[in-house]
């Protein structure tokens, strides 16, 4: 903000004609007021509420504050009466901005504000006989203080928007990081209400690559948390779910499960266990956990399953023929149909036939036993 005023330095009032203005400086704040309301709907209850007093005193100084700079003595002064001034318009600036509202009623204030004030003190100045260049001049210079108290307060509330932007932004990852962490119910509730963050009914946790979130987060709720390559989707249950897959064909993502927003963890721990699963997600493919369940409990525990596996294939001896498990494999999960089997491995049924009367010779009663079978058909489900 600058403490300069064009001409400011070279233009003054004497005195005597700043005198009768300064006397007359509460009904010229007055009438400013009156109009602002009239004109300015936006401030009319402010105006007339608790806030009138302080607003009045408000227009009172800034007029105060143009004619002392107008007519104050040559030479340099160790502080101009323009900085208090601009100090308070910059404040009203971030004011409005904290209050949530725009700059446009402001603006206009100071609009119709310049637009009075001017007309009642070239009235005052009119009535004491200046001449009409020194009036004319007089103006110029009111416009330009009103110029210079809406650059600070529009600075003001650019300053306060971004500010709050960013302190908005940083509660909101805070939040994030609790839920992810799976913190308390206490510190997650008070974490949400810091970020003015209204909760969901449940959370789905959408992994993406970093340079991607951008892109996608426009796609989602606006109440869509994200921190890092993590996304937390409010609501995304239901049918609600097949249309957020839809607006995320095209982008690489890995997608959880929806849960009570106070466990998201628990989206975030199935989405990260499914990328692991799958590996490096294919580039701009939609993966939905809920197509890869029966992997994930059988991957749970990895040492089981491979004990597992060790066991029910412990007939075959060490190093087993890969073709004989590749027939097991296919023999149970057909139930026996040589047909349908044949068919999948692309081999004779004579040869399934051959491969089977081997299995059974090692197998023996084995395969007739339900719990055999089962163990089998679970050890089998993920190839090794």
């Amino acid at each position: 903000m600058s403490d300069a005023l064009p001409d400011v330095r070279t233009f003054r009032l004497s005195p005597e004609v700043v005198a009768p203005l300064k006397m007359r400086l509460p009904d010229v704040a007055l009438r400013t007021i009156d109009a602002i309301m009239t004109e300015v709907p936006a401030y009319a209850v402010p105006f007339a509420g608790d806030l009138g007093p302080k607003i009045e005193r408000a227009v009172r100084a800034a007029l105060g504050t143009f004619l002392e700079l107008v007519s104050r003595a040559d030479g340099p002064e160790p502080q101009s009466p323009l900085g208090p001034a601009l100090e308070g318009a910059y404040a009203l600036g971030r004011g409005e901005a904290r209050n949530g509202r725009s700059l446009d009623a402001l603006l206009g204030a100071y609009r119709v504000g310049a637009r009075v004030s001017w007309h009642e003190l070239a009235a005052i100045s009119v009535s004491s006989g200046q001449p009409a260049a020194t009036i004319a001049h007089f103006a110029e210079l009111v416009f330009a203080y009103i110029d210079e108290l809406s650059a600070a307060s529009v600075a003001g509330h650019a300053d306060q928007l971004a500010s709050s932007g960013r302190a908005r932004i940083r509660d909101l990852e805070q939040l994030a990081q609790a839920l992810l962490a799976g913190e308390p119910e206490h510190v997650v509730v008070a974490a949400a209400e810091r970020a003015d963050w209204s909760p969901p009914r449940t959370l789905t946790a959408v992994l993406v690559p970093e340079h991607a979130t951008r892109t996608v987060v426009d796609l989602l709720d606006p109440r869509t948390l994200q921190l890092s390559e993590v996304l937390l989707v409010p609501d995304m249950d239901g049918s609600a779910r097949a249309a957020v897959l839809g607006l995320l064909r095209g982008q690489s993502a890995v997608v959880g499960p929806a849960r009570p927003w106070l466990r998201a963890k628990a989206s975030y721990d199935r989405a990260v266990r499914t990328s692991e699963l799958i590996g490096p997600a294919t580039t701009r493919t939609v993966v939905d956990t809920e197509d890869h369940l029966a992997e994930l409990v059988l991957t749970a525990d990895p040492q089981a399953l491979a004990d597992l596996r060790s066991k029910v294939l412990a007939p075959l001896g060490s190093g087993p023929d890969a073709k004989l498990v590749e027939t097991l494999r296919s023999w149970l999960r057909h139930q026996g149909r040589r047909e349908d089997v044949a068919a999948e491995l692309f081999i004779h049924p004579q040869t399934v036939r051959y491969r089977m009367t081997r299995l059974r010779e090692l197998y023996g009663d084995r395969l007739r036993d339900p719990e055999w079978t089962s163990a089998l058909i679970i050890a089998l489900a993920v190839p090794g």
